[in-house]
């Protein structure tokens, strides 16, 4: 793999996005408690420690909660049927494949139809999330930093490091460990894509839940800003569900180690901070006890419209380029996953062949541009931001600016990459597909 290269501005890069990112969902939820999702300005550094206490601190029904889901999830990724996937062959560790039990479509049916029981016997109700917002995000919090530092050691005590840069501080940062694996119940999961698949975005998807039904018990309806957060978080996440057996094979399983990075974004950065739309719109119906008034029906037609179209885009071009990847090396397997949409699948698809003998494919949405996804990702992102639009802020727009930043930093490292692996080759490909976003614009 040749000497590893630092990213993110190397070690000083790396301590300022854990601070940061230690800062961001705190900084949010004290915004959502004491400025209805507005910027906070505490008049002190004593009302600031007050103010965290208050809505931060742990409490043991949070911290039951929280591992509870995490360990729930970790025994259906155990022991639920899913479909067997080979991962890519790994050069660090003699080209050894691993297998993958991607059942995670089974264990998010699963858990939709559990988390209803519990809510509707009232053992569990589900609006426990919304009243105990920072308190989980604390413990969320908590138990990221723990387990990647039991993770980091771990990894280094038994020898199962690779591609380290010694340079400790970054090394914790960006992982040392690319296949973090343990025995459940006889069965071997792997922990990195149990994190990024299930516990962030079910996790994302029970905390907006928990919002739409905090609304709904204070005003009796669900108001439409609220439905646009829901039907998004709805797709996105159900996508990622019923598509898991396409990640064994990206870069994020393949090449990036379990590092703090991915570990604290995964279980509790990407479900507090992205949920912030959804409680925006809940602290601001209950402060105004006025869900409904101020909202633009047009805005928010145009705002489903614009959703559904992105997220089309989004799934198909993803299935389009997994499956014709899959095609490509004999693991294809037909599933009826719902929903499967139109033009995810490509009969006989013109792509380029690579002297490296990796092919790039040149057909359906990748024909228009090399990046479709990422384009209707940002799309999707400014649906979530514009459904706040019923009391304006700045906070809101966070989320889509933030991302944009994080997909920019990804295709300028993809673009990289792929100039040294591709050569002459890649630069043949931006000749056949010369946009990179949009098509005759970017």
């Amino acid at each position: 793999m040749g000497k590893e290269e630092k990213e993110f501005g190397g070690t000083p890069g790396a301590i300022g996005l854990i601070i940061f990112s230690h800062f961001v969902p705190f900084y949010f939820a004290l915004s959502l408690q004491y400025s209805s999702g507005g910027l906070y300005f505490p008049s002190s550094f004593d009302t600031l420690i007050q103010n965290f206490k208050e809505t931060c601190s742990p409490t043991w029904s949070a911290f039951f909660l929280y591992t509870g889901f995490c360990l729930l999830q970790l025994i259906f990724a155990a022991t639920l049927p899913g479909l067997v996937i080979k991962g890519l062959p790994v050069p660090t560790e003699n080209n050894r494949q691993y297998t993958y039990n991607c059942n995670a479509l089974t264990s998010w049916y699963v858990t939709l139809v559990l988390v209803a029981i519990l809510h509707l016997t009232g053992i569990i109700r589900l609006t426990i999330l919304a009243d105990q917002f920072g308190s989980v995000l604390c413990v969320a919090v908590i138990c990221a930093d723990i387990l990647s530092v039991i993770i980091h050691f771990y990894a280094i005590q038994t020898k199962k490091t690779c591609r380290m840069t010694h340079s400790p501080l970054y090394d914790f940062f960006m992982g040392v460990w690319l296949n973090p694996r343990i025995k459940i119940l006889g069965q071997e999961v792997d922990l990195k894509m149990l994190a990024e698949v299930r516990l962030s975005w079910l996790l994302l998807f029970l905390l907006i839940i928990s919002a739409a039904l905090k609304q709904y018990e204070a005003f009796h309806t669900i108001s439409w800003p609220m439905m646009v957060i829901l039907t998004a978080q709805l797709l996105y996440i159900n996508a990622c569900m019923k598509g898991e057996e396409c990640i064994p094979t990206t870069w994020d399983i393949f090449y990036e180690k379990w590092g703090w990075m991915l570990i604290y974004w995964n279980l509790a950065g990407v479900p507090f901070v992205y949920a912030f739309h959804a409680y925006y719109i809940l602290v601001n119906s209950l402060r105004t006890h006025k869900p409904v008034e101020g909202t633009s029906m047009t805005l928010v037609m145009i705002l489903f419209t614009v959703l559904f179209f992105a997220y089309y885009i989004w799934d198909s071009s993803q299935a389009q380029k997994n499956r014709f990847r899959m095609k490509q090396r004999g693991t294809y397997v037909p599933r009826n996953a719902f929903p499967q949409l139109p033009w995810n699948t490509l009969k006989d698809p013109k792509y380029l062949k690579t002297a490296c003998g990796s092919t790039l494919l040149t057909d359906g949405w990748w024909k228009f541009c090399r990046k479709p996804h990422y384009t209707a990702d940002i799309c999707m992102a400014m649906c979530w931001a514009l459904s706040c639009h019923q009391w304006p802020g700045a906070l809101p727009y966070f989320y889509p600016c933030f991302f944009t930043g994080m997909i920019i930093h990804r295709y300028t490292r993809d673009i990289a990459r792929c100039k040294v692996k591709y050569g002459k080759d890649w630069t043949i490909y931006c000749d056949t597909v010369p946009y990179a976003f949009i098509p005759g614009l970017i």
